[in-house]
């Protein structure tokens, strides 16, 4: 008793390539899902530069306030915001002897197509 072999559905022109098709569009769907990666953690990094760059030149320019330090505040704080890589948007004493500042900080790589990050602080004596 012989068996037989079962038969081979012939290919058409349609289905020659599709493998390749595949490969592409999986390779593709991995390079877009690591630039997005790369773009959230690049916005997570400048976030934490701007916060740490905020809270740092709150507390330089709340010493100035309080008389620890020489010079002026918002020319202090500009001076640690700018240590930090980042950029002073807004210095605010107030009469209180707190002091609050705005920074602005450019993510880098491809975390730019997000936008920067902003952050706030406030430091001194009525804080």
């Amino acid at each position: 008793m012989s068996r037989a072999l079962p038969r081979r559905r012939p290919r058409g022109p349609a289905e020659e390539g599709s493998a390749a098709v595949l490969v592409l569009a999986v390779a593709l769907t991995a390079v877009v899902l690591a630039v997005a990666v790369a773009a959230l953690g690049a916005a997570a990094g400048a976030r934490h530069r701007a916060e740490a760059a905020a809270d740092l030149a709150a507390l330089a320019a709340a010493d100035v306030l309080l008389g620890r330090a020489g010079g002026d505040a918002c020319g202090r704080a500009a001076e640690v915001v700018a240590a930090h890589a980042a950029a002073l948007t807004a210095c605010s004493p107030g009469p209180d002897g707190s002091v609050t500042v705005e920074v602005r900080c450019a993510p880098r790589g491809a975390g730019r197509l997000l936008g920067p990050a902003t952050a706030r602080a406030r430091a001194g004596r009525g804080a």
